[in-house]
């Protein structure tokens, strides 16, 4: 068995076994929550057992589960407030659990659920007062004032985040839609109720008018005939009430009949747990010996890697070393080429230090001529030297001979001035 079909065997069973152990725990929860789960007022649905209260009118229970659907399921981490700082997140689940969107097509409400194991992390009814705010890309919260805190969901993208706020406000709208059509039913039950209020006064008067002067003085005014009005909508409140406690007797025996029932349905289920538990540890059992053996493999995968790579450096210091040798022979064809033109340069060496001796001995002729030639030349420029004080000298007395000539010319012309 190799290595990738070692992993793709133990991925399908812990996928097997996790979606069956999820859907049994999802499926026992669902069961064992359904008759437990009451509208309160002012702190939305929450556990507890069927009971009577003093007022009849505050009696809602919840209809069967089955009515009530999810519409939208993403995945997110779920955090709430602090509730003695009012600033800081707690979380309060340890990784990312399932966030579902659930209608109840009876009473046309819609909330918000996550379970986190056996325990109820958000249970939210959507009102249309209520905000989703985006503090963030991945993060989004909202205030519940039944519940008194604000949640918060952290979600793995900023899409996901997109389509629950998207949802969010969907069924906000539908939810403030409902509340106007009840609003609506509410106003025409009340106008039919003052209505059928103002008729029965109007006939009580009538017979009071037309009945016998012993009646008129016994009853005596107006106020005998709102006291009988009043009798007369009590009785028929009364009467109204007697019905619905017919109708909730029938209900709470339904809720019983149903209650016996999920407890068997809990039993078996309890029953199937431990035959699913049992099943579990053996695919545990056999998850840790596929462990064991797929360690081994990627041990023995490692080792073979390592000595892939001692192969591949080896290869590559081989081809360096061969292409090295081929250089080095290349050269060496290069020096054989060269010995075989020593002895013509040897040859060409001699010549040329012949005519190197040669030209060192014509260099020799030539200092010598050209000491000979700087011998003669400083014996002109000597010659030159004592030629140029000569010249001087004659120059100085030529000049002295013509002042003299000048100074008899002088003379000869004062002569022939005075003559």
């Amino acid at each position: 068995m190799s290595l990738s079909d070692a992993k793709e065997g133990y991925s399908r069973l812990e996928r097997g076994s996790a979606v069956s152990l999820l859907c049994l725990f999802i499926w026992g929860i669902a069961r064992c929550s359904l008759p437990c789960a009451f509208n309160v007022p002012g702190q939305g649905w929450a556990a507890g057992t069927f009971h009577l209260p003093q007022t009849h009118a505050s009696i809602s229970p919840v209809p069967p589960y089955s009515r009530e659907q999810p519409i939208f399921t993403t995945r997110a981490h779920v955090f709430q407030i602090d509730p003695s700082t009012k600033k800081n997140w707690v979380p309060a689940s340890k990784q990312a659990v399932t966030v579902s969107y659930f209608y109840d097509s009876t009473r046309n409400s819609y909330r918000i659920i996550s379970v986190d194991g056996a325990k109820v992390i958000i249970n939210s009814t959507i009102t249309p007062n209520m905000t989703f705010t985006k503090t963030s890309q991945k993060f989004g919260q909202w205030a519940d004032s039944r519940a008194n805190t604000v949640f918060g969901l952290g979600f793995p993208s900023e899409q996901q985040l997109t389509k629950f706020a998207e949802k969010f406000q969907e069924v906000k709208e539908a939810a403030k839609l409902a509340r106007d059509r009840s609003q609506e039913k509410i106003e025409t039950s009340s106008n039919h109720s003052q209505e059928s209020g103002r008729e029965t006064p109007s006939s009580t008067r009538a017979s009071s008018v037309n009945g016998t002067d012993d009646e008129k003085a016994s009853h005596g005014g107006p106020a005998e005939a709102h006291l009988k009005s009043e009798n007369d909508k009590l009785k028929i409140a009364l009467a109204q009430s007697s019905s619905n406690v017919k109708k909730w007797e029938t209900e709470l025996q339904s809720l019983r009949e149903s209650n016996a029932r999920l407890s068997t349905a809990l039993q078996e289920s309890a029953a199937s747990i431990e035959h699913w538990k049992k099943q579990f540890s053996a695919c545990k059992e056999e998850n840790d010996q596929l462990r064991g053996k797929i360690e081994e493999l990627e041990e023995q995968c490692n080792e073979i890697n390592k000595e892939k790579e001692r192969n591949a450096q080896l290869s590559r210091r081989l081809q360096e070393l061969e292409t090295e040798l081929q250089d080095k022979e290349l050269e060496l064809e290069e020096l054989r080429k060269q010995g075989e033109i020593i002895p013509e340069l040897m040859s060409e060496c001699e010549s040329v230090s012949e005519q190197l001796q040669a030209a060192e001995k014509k260099n020799k002729d030539l200092e010598e001529k050209v000491r000979t030639l700087r011998t003669e030349v400083e014996e002109s420029k000597h010659r030159q030297t004592s030629l140029k004080t000569e010249l001087k000298n004659f120059l100085d007395v030529l000049d002295g001979k013509i002042d003299e000539l000048h100074d008899f010319r002088q003379g000869l012309s004062k002569l022939g001035v005075d003559n």
